[in-house]
């Protein structure tokens, strides 16, 4: 071969894709070796790969493949193929190469459950190869709470990463309107009842109405407000971050956790998953609720 025809393949060979950032939302066994990987990816969304010897003793794989833990990861770009027939998708790519992206210590205690509360929203809610990259940052900002010492009160960030994640997925409607009437909060009184309601989004309920329209319970519409606007400050800062967050990004993060304090935040937006779910249980959310209750 001569020269300028080597020159010429070395120019065609294509470059090796760079690593990825990604977080380890589900593993299950495959075979006595390889592990099957359900990873949420910056990039490229929801993506499931096989992890080849990922069992054995001398894996370079066992200490890093480890949820709520940023990683960065390459896989083949080869053509998907049938893996199994009840694989979702039944297409699986091939894990490369894994390594620890550093960040905080794995959660302890109830954070870890939170943790895994959160993963099992995404595998149950977010489809295959659907982009988000602000919906990452949301998940990474919400992972390195849940790793601090002290752990941060777990009710407000649970429900900071659940009005981000309904947002981006377009399942939130506007929270300073009436859907149905498309008013403006605005203009009714601050202490004014608001529902949100899975089949009809935002409602204005009647000032002291105690009946059926109170359940589930209501937020003020000035707290619908404040919620909207921390969401809309928050979304601009989303979908590059790299790690640790800049001081910007952590406040206006800090600014809607304030906002999710509320007690009654938590039914409402129960209700809201619970519809978009299908009725499928969150058998994580059940457990922590069994554990907060244990003797």
């Amino acid at each position: 071969m001569s020269p300028a025809a080597a020159s010429g393949r070395a120019r065609s060979a294509p470059r090796a894709a760079p690593p990825q950032p990604a977080y380890l939302l589900h593993r299950h066994d495959w075979s006595e070796s390889s592990l099957i990987l359900d990873l949420l990816g910056r990039d490229e969304g929801r993506v499931v790969l096989v992890a080849k010897g990922a069992k054995r003793p001398h894996s370079n794989f066992r200490t890093v493949l480890l949820p709520l833990q940023r990683l960065l990861v390459v896989h083949g770009r080869r053509k998907p193929q049938p893996l199994d027939a009840q694989e979702e998708g039944g297409e699986v790519l091939p894990l490369k190469s894994a390594e620890w992206a550093g960040g905080p210590p794995l959660p302890q205690g109830q954070a870890l459950l939170a943790g895994f509360y959160l993963n099992e929203l995404l595998l149950k809610l977010l489809p295959r190869h659907d982009p988000h990259p602000r919906l990452f940052d949301a998940y990474a900002l919400t992972v390195a709470a849940l790793g601090e010492r002290p752990t941060p009160p777990l009710a407000p960030l649970l429900r900071a990463f659940e009005l981000l994640l309904l947002r981006e997925l377009g399942l939130l409607p506007a929270l300073d309107h009436d859907t149905l009437r498309q008013r403006p909060l605005a203009d009714a009184d601050p202490a004014q009842p608001a529902a949100l309601r899975p089949e009809a989004g935002l409602v204005l309920l009647p000032p002291g109405d105690e009946g059926p329209e109170r359940a589930p319970p209501a937020l003020p519409a000035a707290q619908w407000c404040a919620l909207e606007a921390a969401l809309q400050a928050l979304a601009p800062q989303l979908g590059g971050i790299e790690p640790p967050a800049g001081a910007a990004v952590q406040a206006a993060f800090a600014r809607l956790q304030a906002g999710c304090a509320a007690p009654a935040l938590r039914p409402l937006l129960r209700g809201v998953l619970h519809y978009h779910l299908g009725g499928r249980p969150l058998h994580t959310r059940q457990l922590m609720a069994d554990l907060a209750t244990a003797p």
